[in-house]
C-alpha cells in the first residue's frame, strides 16, 4: 500500500524534542518519507531518551546520528545517499560518532548497507527498533551492528513516543503495522512485514494522553488502516482460528473509530491511509455520526485503468472504486477525498492514461500525490514486468495529471469561499507573520489575520472569501 506522505517541510527535518534531565548524549534524527516513518522516529526517540540521548539540531554535535529512510520511490533511496555523504567528513573530524539507518531501506538493503555505505555502523528495520540499545553496545566496542528482523507481533504499543518539535497541536498515533495487499510495484510488504493491528486500549489511552497534554488533533495512522482488526491477538489471516467469544467480540477500524471518538469527543480525529477494497459504508456512517471525525478520507486509486489496476493487483476495480467514492458522498455530503496517482505503470496505453484523467474529473479531487512510476527491486513488478514507459511519455503524462489536479484542486476550493468554517489554528503563515494557518474539515488549509486573543489549538470560525489552487483566505468571524 502506497503511504501519504508528510508535507515536503518535514522531508528529512530533525526535530528536536524537551531535554530529559540527566541525559548527556546527543541524538541527531531525521525523517524522510511518509507519516508512519515519521511515527517511528518518535518511538526511537523515546527508546534511547532512556538510554541517556537527548535530540539535537546541530548534527556537528551529535554522538548518534540516525537516519529513518523511505524505500517506496528511487528518488527517496537517492536523496538518502546523498545526506549520508554530507556526514563523511564529519565522520572524520569525530570518529567516535555513530551513524545509523533505519526504517524501509535499510530494511531493503540489509548488510549491503555497510558494504556500499562504508561510514555507517547501525542498520536497524522498522521492527527492531527495541533492539537499539544493544546493537549501540555493539558499535561502541567497534563493531558494525545490524537487525532487521520482521515480526508478526511488534506494535510498540507500551512505548509512550516522545513528541519530537512539531506544533503541539497535531499528533500521529499508529494503529496498525505492515500491509498484506501485495500491489506489484509496492516494497511496503517487504520492508515492514505483515499486518498487524494494536489493542484498542492501548490507542485509547495514548489518545487520551495526548488530549491532556494540550494537542486538539490526531491522525490515526497505518498503511492500511482499514485492516485494523483487533480480536485478541494474532495476525488477521489468523482470525478464522479465532474462537467464537474473539470473533463476537471482535472490533473492526469502524468500531475503533467509534471508540475513540466517544473518548475524546473534542479531539479532532482524522485518518490515514485507506485502501479501497477494505473500507466499509459503516467508515462513512461513523464519519457522519461524530462531528469529531473529519470529513475527509485519502483514498489512493493508483490509476483509472482496469487492466493496470489488475496489473498492479489492487484487487479493486475502477467501478468498484466509483461506487465507494459516490456512498462516501451521500452518507458524508461535505466530505472531500485526496488520491495517490501513479504514472506510466509497466504497458500503460494512452487510453490507460485518459482513463485515469477521466476518473479524476468524475471524482474531483481535492488533491492528490502524483508520482511516474519507478520499478523497486524485489517487488512482483520488477520480477514480472517491464518497466518499458519512456522517461519523457512518463514525464508528460505526469504533467498533464499534475495540471488537471490543479484545475481540480482550485475547483474545489472555490466551492468553500463564502462559507463559514472551523479552522484549527496549526501555526503561523510562512508567506505572512501576521496572519494564521490552519485546516477545515476537508483538510484543506486556510490562511487568515490574526486577532488578539487567539492562539495555537484554537478552533475559530473563519468566513472564507477567496482561495489561490491550494490555500483558501479568510478573516475570523
Amino acid at each position: 500500500m502506497q503511504e501519504k506522505y508528510i508535507d515536503e517541510t518535514k522531508q528529512g527535518e530533525a526535530f528536536a524534542i524537551a531535554e530529559k534531565s540527566g541525559n548527556s548524549k546527543k541524538l541527531f534524527l531525521e525523517s524522510y518519507g511518509c507519516q508512519m516513518n515519521f511515527s517511528d522516529s518518535e518511538i526511537v526517540a523515546s527508546i534511547l531518551n532512556e538510554q541517556g540521548y537527548n535530540t539535537t539540531l546541530k548534527a556537528e554535535e551529535a554522538d548518534l546520528i540516525l537516519l529513518n529512510t523511505c524505500s517506496i520511490r528511487e528518488k527517496a533511496e537517492q536523496t538518502v545517499r546523498m545526506r549520508l555523504a554530507q556526514f563523511k567528513n564529519l565522520k572524520k573530524e569525530r570518529p567516535n560518532m555513530t551513524v545509523g539507518v533505519l526504517g524501509c531501506m535499510a530494511e531493503r538493503l540489509k548488510t549491503k548497507f555497510l558494504d556500499e555505505e562504508q561510514l555507517v555502523d547501525l542498520v536497524v528495520g522498522p521492527d527492531a527498533y527495541r533492539d537499539l540499545p544493544n546493537l549501540l553496545k555493539e558499535t561502541d566496542d567497534g563493531r558494525d551492528a545490524i537487525n532487521v528482523i520482521l515480526s508478526k507481533e511488534e506494535t510498540y504499543a507500551d512505548i509512550n513516543p516522545v513528541r519530537l518539535g512539531g506544533n503541539g497541536v497535531t499528533a500521529f498515533v499508529t494503529i496498525t503495522r505492515g500491509c498484506d495487499n501485495m500491489c506489484t510495484f509496492c516494497v511496503v510488504p517487504f520492508t515492514r512485514g505483515r499486518e498487524r493491528s494494536r489493542d484498542p486500549h492501548s490507542i485509547i489511552e495514548e489518545c487520551q494522553s495526548l488530549w491532556n497534554n494540550g494537542y486538539k488533533e490526531i491522525t490515526l495512522l497505518g498503511q492500511n488502516v482499514d485492516s485494523y482488526l483487533w480480536y485478541g491477538g494474532g495476525p488477521k489471516k489468523d482470525f478464522a482460528k479465532a474462537s467464537e467469544m474473539q470473533k463476537l467480540t471482535a472490533i473492526n477500524f469502524a468500531q475503533l473509530l467509534d471508540m475513540v471518538a466517544v473518548a475524546v469527543p473534542n479531539m479532532r480525529i482524522r485518518f490515514s491511509t485507506s485502501n479501497p477494497h477494505e473500507m466499509t459504508e459503516q467508515v462513512f456512517r461513523m464519519i457522519a455520526k461524530h462531528d469529531n471525525i473529519c470529513n475527509y478520507v485519502h483514498l489512493p486509486v493508483q490509476s483509472g485503468s482496469d487492466r493496470i489496476l489488475q496489473l498492479m493487483n489492487r484487487q479493486h476495480t475502477r467501478q468498484e472504486y466509483l461506487d465507494l467514492i459516490k456512498k462516501g458522498k451521500e452518507i458524508v455530503p461535505d466530505i472531500s477525498f485526496s488520491q495517490d496517482m501513479i504514472i506510466g505503470f509497466c504497458t500503460e496505453t494512452e487510453e490507460d492514461h485518459q482513463l485515469t484523467m477521466s476518473l479524476m474529473r468524475e471524482v474531483e479531487y481535492d488533491y492528490g500525490y502524483m508520482f511516474s512510476y519507478s520499478t523497486r527491486p524485489g517487488t512482483p513488478a520488477h520480477k514480472k514486468l517491464e518497466d518499458d514507459i519512456p522517461v519523457d511519455v512518463k514525464q508528460r503524462r505526469l504533467a498533464e495529471v499534475i495540471a488537471l489536479q490543479g484545475e481540480l484542486s482550485r475547483k474545489r476550493m472555490q466551492g468553500y469561499v463564502g462559507r463559514v468554517h472551523e479552522i484549527l489554528i496549526e501555526g503561523t503563515s510562512k508567506k505572512n507573520q501576521n496572519q494564521w494557518k490552519g485546516r477545515n474539515s476537508q483538510n484543506a488549509v486556510c490562511v487568515f489575520d490574526k486577532l488578539e486573543g487567539q492562539k495555537l489549538g484554537d478552533i475559530v470560525s473563519v468566513f472564507v472569501h477567496g482561495n489561490t489552487q491550494g490555500t483558501l483566505l479568510g478573516e475570523t468571524v
